[in-house]
């Protein structure tokens, strides 16, 4: 199982960005993946899910109608597309994997993984 995040760059605020999620070893369709981001010393934050039984997507409240999560089974990828980028979406993003097919109540604090990236920097400048 591995879990490999790209697309982090440098942008300035109002810019968007889209990150992907490339998933080997299990497919998209048995899995639930959620997006982090976590600052060091700090908890995890879970910004988006999207779960794999029925494909329903769910956004932490600063990402609601600036992010869209979506999953490309074809190429066993997740993309976060991020519009509308702010100072304080600076972080290092990783993608995880959930142990069930939907995100669970709770997905938001994103614990309970069973495998994640190495994450991928985004930065914004103001």
């Amino acid at each position: 199982v591995q879990l490999v995040e790209s697309g982090g760059d440098l942008v300035q605020a109002g810019g968007s960005l889209r990150l992907s999620c490339a998933a080997s070893g299990f497919y998209l369709d048995d899995y639930a993946i959620v997006w982090f981001r976590q600052d060091p010393g700090k908890e995890r934050e879970g910004v988006s899910c999207i779960s794999a039984s029925n494909g329903a997507t769910y956004y932490e409240d600063s990402a609601k109608g600036r992010f869209t999560i979506s999953a490309d089974r074809a190429r066993n990828t997740v993309h976060l597309q991020m519009n509308n980028l702010q100072p304080e979406d600076t972080a290092v993003y990783y993608c995880g994997r959930f142990r069930y097919n939907f995100c669970p109540t709770g997905w938001i604090t994103a614990q309970g993984l069973d495998s994640w990236g190495q994450g991928t920097q985004l930065t914004v400048s103001s």
